[in-house]
């Protein structure tokens, strides 16, 4: 997994590329919920992200329910079809 950080208009626009499984969800972890403890706005964008196991759907959503208590915002975007799906699994157990 890659990482790229912009910030657009006091946004933070997290760009993830290829696998997020259980190896690499701790560096996804460090990236983005110091983003979301400073207070910011945080956008994930999963567009080129190939493959995601559950270790990735807890940080999300870890970052969500992080999100909520500091009151900011955390939204997914661009979500790609192999995460989609995973995400799709996971709704019917949440």
């Amino acid at each position: 997994m890659t990482f790229k950080v912009e910030d657009i208009n006091n946004t933070k626009i997290v760009h993830l590329e290829g696998e997020i499984d259980m190896d690499v969800t701790d560096k996804a972890r460090q990236t983005i919920l110091p983003l979301i403890e400073a207070g910011n706005e945080v956008h994930v964008n999963l567009s080129k992200v190939s493959y995601m196991d559950s270790s990735g759907i807890s940080v999300l959503i870890e970052s969500k329910k992080l999100s909520e208590e500091k009151k900011t915002k955390f939204e997914l975007k661009e979500v790609s079809k192999p995460v989609e799906k995973v995400l799709a699994m996971a709704r019917k157990f949440l």
